[in-house]
């Protein structure tokens, strides 16, 4: 059986080694992303760069989530709030602009 407060225990435990990596990880795979976009990369590239993107975002939100349940509301959380919503959002974004893109190109 899946144990979310255990998941949730382990985020607030490691939370400095998980927004060490999470912070560079998420704006250099979100770069990525929208790099392949502007180079108009095929397509399969830019799902794959914004769907590893999108998960680096995710686990960035439910992250700071995990802070919000235990009432830990500080000026940290809603700066990592927003990049990883974000990010997200940019990395949603690339997708449709190369769909654009690779219609406007036909």
């Amino acid at each position: 059986m899946f144990d979310f407060n255990a998941l949730a225990e382990f985020s607030r435990v490691y939370c400095v080694a998980m927004c060490t990596f999470l912070v560079p990880a998420n704006l250099a795979a979100t770069s990525l992303t929208v790099i392949f976009t502007v180079l108009c990369r095929p397509f399969t590239q830019v799902w794959q760069a914004a769907g590893i993107a999108s998960v680096f975002a995710l686990v960035m939100i439910f992250h700071v989530f995990t802070w919000f349940m235990v009432g830990m509301v500080m000026a940290p959380t809603y700066i990592l709030l927003c990049l990883g919503s974000t990010c997200l959002c940019i990395n949603l974004a690339a997708i449709f602009v190369h769909r654009r893109f690779a219609i406007a190109s036909i």
